[in-house]
């Protein structure tokens, strides 16, 4: 059993029958009064923010976790399966878990988070960017390009994004999964 003297930035701990991720955290010593610990806490399966204050010395548990490369091998009516990338292991994981199902194609390499003391899997996180290609798209219209105006395009993986008038049918572009916008295009 650790105590908020271990707390540090990336810890995950047990709160509220949650596992969270430490994401800032403050000892505060005020000069009347006891000692506390300010923190934020993202909840790892709702990936909600949380804003905790606990006392200085008060007992927390720490929960072990570790992040695997797995490789997106396909998709069926009973979930998404990966390949762990040094043990050729499978695992099937289902849609609620991946952070952005609509950008994953086929061979792209994930990190999966997983509960050390269950081995179950937590979460599953794309990169912070991806390169797909666009297979529809209307064609932009010549000398429309200094408006900021944005259009629909269909990706490789049937997902539909915005992207500026310039991007045509068969570019390959860069998707923040974060936020499923353009990045950019992507030179070939």
């Amino acid at each position: 059993m650790a105590t908020t003297a271990d707390i540090r930035n990336g810890l995950v701990i047990e709160y509220n029958n949650d596992l969270c991720v430490v994401v800032e955290f403050q000892h505060v010593k005020p000069g009347k009064g006891a000692a506390f610990v300010r923190t934020k806490l993202k909840s790892i399966t709702t990936g909600k923010v949380l804003q905790n204050t606990f006392p200085s010395g008060a007992k927390i548990n720490i929960t072990r976790v570790e992040r695997r490369p797995y490789q997106f091998l396909y998709k069926d009516d009973t979930g998404y399966h990966f390949m762990h990338q040094e043990t050729y292991e499978q695992i099937q994981i289902e849609e609620g878990l991946i952070n952005a199902p609509h950008l994953l194609k086929e061979g792209q390499v994930v990190e999966i988070l997983f509960h050390t003391d269950t081995e179950s899997p937590l979460n599953c996180e794309l990169p912070s960017y991806v390169e797909l290609e666009i297979v529809y798209a209307e064609p932009g219209v010549k000398g429309d390009t200094a408006t900021n105006t944005l259009k629909p395009a269909t990706l490789e993986t049937g997902a539909i994004i915005n992207v500026p008038l310039f991007v045509n049918q068969g570019d390959k572009i860069r998707v923040d999964t974060r936020t499923n916008e353009y990045g950019e295009r992507v030179k070939e």
